[in-house]
């Protein structure tokens, strides 16, 4: 079974799972959103995760953030995730 992180999906198959079109996603790629994994050929394939996290973009939009905020509040969100991680490490030491 792969992997949650693991590229999976075409990104027509992942614009459609998540009701967006192909170039949103290449702009949100290029913007540094995220970064789906690639084939050798570079073929861009998105993984469970990156899925969740177009949806958790195509929210922020709808919620009125411009990419520049999308961009801030996912930044602040993996940060708080990660110190949560570290924070768990550190109790169960």
């Amino acid at each position: 079974m792969a992997a949650n992180d693991t590229g999976v999906y075409a990104i027509s198959v992942a614009a459609a799972m998540v009701s967006m079109e192909v170039q949103n996603l290449r702009v949100y790629e290029r913007r540094g959103l995220l970064t789906p994994d690639r084939t050798a050929g570079g073929t861009r394939l998105y993984s469970p995760d990156d899925v969740e996290r177009l949806g958790r973009i195509r929210t922020l939009l709808a919620e009125g953030l411009n990419l520049a905020g999308v961009a801030r509040v996912l930044e602040l969100e993996d940060e708080v995730t990660r110190l949560r991680a570290r924070l768990a490490r550190r109790h169960s030491a």
